[in-house]
């Protein structure tokens, strides 16, 4: 007999999902375009870069025939920045996520751009692969949807191509990581979940894939576990109510 599987994504299924994401890459040796499903992908000529997804990235680096350039928000000055921000100038909110890329006329999706403008076009959103957050040219100082997973996949096999000594920056991820997951624990009580007064609301702006994935099992649960508790007072109460007014009836009954 299967075993239920948890709700949710698990941390594997998290990290297939991620290996969609672009990255910039430098090759070693010529490729000619490839036609995947996602579209057909750039031509490979050194030494000019390129964006491939990060599993076609990996098969290549896997052969020796292109190196992965890291995307600037994993270099350890980025980290620290990261790291100052979220403890220091605001511990209560997460890291914004990286901005839309902007328009030719230097304005960015859901900005006004005249009385002619297309509200459809100004509401676009725009998310990975289509966003590029991981790639060469993504902006330092925002962390990405899938930033847990990108870093991980990239320090287990692209740890020659960092910026800085592998040791280093893992060391720097895993603090970054007991930070965010420190305030996912304190934002779950201050929300009202564990008896707040913000009515059960948590901001998760910032919040990337895997954080959402491990800590969904623990929020469901407390949510569970409230609603069981809170079902139970309000039984208890509707019986303290008829038992009143079964007394009340009583006094009537006896003229008293």
């Amino acid at each position: 007999m299967a075993l239920p599987l948890p709700p949710g994504l698990t941390h594997a299924e998290v990290a297939f999902l991620c290996e969609m994401e672009l990255v910039t890459v430098v090759p070693r040796q010529r490729l000619e375009s490839i036609k995947l499903l996602s579209g057909t992908t750039t031509p490979l000529r050194p030494p000019h870069r390129a964006d491939l997804p990060l599993w076609l990235a990996l098969l290549l680096k896997k052969q020796r025939r292109a190196n992965i350039v890291p995307p600037p928000w994993l270099h350890p000055a980025s980290l620290r920045d990261l790291i100052h921000r979220e403890t220091k100038i605001d511990p209560e909110k997460f890291s914004a996520p990286p901005p839309p890329p902007a328009r030719a006329d230097r304005s960015r999706p859901g900005q006004s751009r005249g009385l002619y403008s297309s509200a459809v076009a100004d509401s676009t959103a725009f998310s990975p692969p289509f966003l590029h957050s991981c790639t060469a040219a993504a902006p330092s100082g925002y962390l990405p949807y899938h930033w847990l997973e990108m870093a991980e996949t990239l320090l287990s096999h692209a740890a020659d191509d960092m910026p800085a000594p592998a040791g280093e920056i893992r060391g720097l991820v895993r603090d970054l990581v007991e930070v965010r997951a420190a305030k996912m624990r304190a934002g779950i009580g201050q929300a009202g979940i564990l008896g707040g007064e913000d009515g059960g609301f948590l901001d998760l702006t910032g919040v990337g894939a895997v954080e959402l994935a491990e800590n969904r099992g623990f929020v469901l649960g407390v949510v569970d576990g409230v609603r069981k508790i809170g079902a139970s007072a309000e039984a208890s109460r509707r019986e303290e109510e008829e038992m009143g007014g079964a007394e009340e009836e009583d006094d009537e009954d006896m003229g008293i």
